[in-house]
């Protein structure tokens, strides 16, 4: 009995809760059409499953507004993205700069022959000494993260910072390789 009056209500409430869709191509229908009978569902049940599917995600991500919205949003986005990305680029450009003028600031008194006073040591040196405990001569540089064509004056107080090392004692020449010794 009770499901006699439920068809009776779908019956009566027919053109109260349909609604049309044009959709742009007779292409999209029949692909809408298969994927609904691959799916085991009538068409109208197909598209409401989906479109009640895209509703409840964009309830769940907090993403409302139209198709239009939502493009200019995104591109909005990509516009701020780019920005940001060139912002960092530079940023990095800048702490090269940085870093390298720092390094020859710190390798100046290494520079001069005749040098009183106390020398500060390249700290990412000595760490690297005390991690690594042996590290081959042609890779001190390249871990220190310094360029021999650009940093020619850095690669000499490198170069007598090592020196100095071995000279306290501190690594030793192995032929190919310095070792930390303390």
């Amino acid at each position: 009995m009770a499901d006699k009056k439920r068809r009776e209500y779908k019956t009566d409430t027919i053109k109260e809760r349909a609604i049309y869709v044009y959709l742009p191509s007779i292409e999209m229908v029949q692909k809408w059409k298969e994927l609904a009978e691959k799916s085991g569902l009538s068409i109208s049940k197909f598209v409401v499953e989906h479109v009640e599917n895209s509703l409840n995600q964009e309830e769940d991500s907090g993403i409302y507004g139209s198709r239009v919205e939502l493009i200019k949003q995104i591109r909005e986005l990509k516009e701020e993205n780019v920005k940001l990305r060139r912002r960092s680029e530079m940023l990095d450009r800048v702490i090269e700069r940085l870093e390298e003028e720092n390094r020859k600031y710190r390798n100046l008194p290494f520079l001069e022959e005749k040098f009183y006073g106390i020398r500060e040591y390249e700290q990412n040196l000595i760490k690297l000494f005390k991690e690594k405990k042996e590290i081959r001569k042609g890779d001190v540089l390249e871990l220190l993260g310094i360029d021999p064509m650009k940093e020619p004056n850095t690669v000499k107080g490198i170069n007598r910072q090592l020196e100095n090392l071995e000279r306290y004692g501190l690594i030793e020449d192995k032929g190919k390789v310095w070792k930390w010794k303390a």
